[in-house]
């Protein structure tokens, strides 16, 4: 896992397009807002997280967000310890995040 700043996170996920935005947060807090593009793992639920991260590739590269970055640098662990190679954390997650977002209002 690295822990990448904005700057770093955005700039090497627009280098590789191949790759997967996770959000690790609620269902409810993605429905709020979400960067775009992402695709939701809800860590707080461990059972379903652990039957969906199995499914994914592990030769990819995944940019790993939840709300301030707690969540997702533990998903990133727990995804380090299953074997994935690329994974990378945003520091300070969405609440720090100035790219696009998809936002709803509720």
């Amino acid at each position: 896992m690295e822990e990448l700043d904005q700057i770093k996170w955005s700039s090497l996920l627009k280098l590789n397009k191949d790759s997967t935005i996770l959000d690790v947060r609620t269902r409810q807090e993605y429905n709020i807002k979400h960067i775009e593009g992402s695709i939701l793992i809800d860590i707080s639920d461990p059972s379903s997280f652990m039957e969906m991260i199995k499914k994914l590739d592990r030769t990819k590269k995944y940019f790993v967000y939840c709300a301030s970055g707690v969540r997702s640098s533990n998903a990133c662990k727990i995804l380090d310890s299953l074997g994935f190679n690329f994974t990378y954390n945003l520091i300070g997650g969405i609440e720090n995040w100035n790219g696009k977002i998809v936002s709803k209002h509720v």
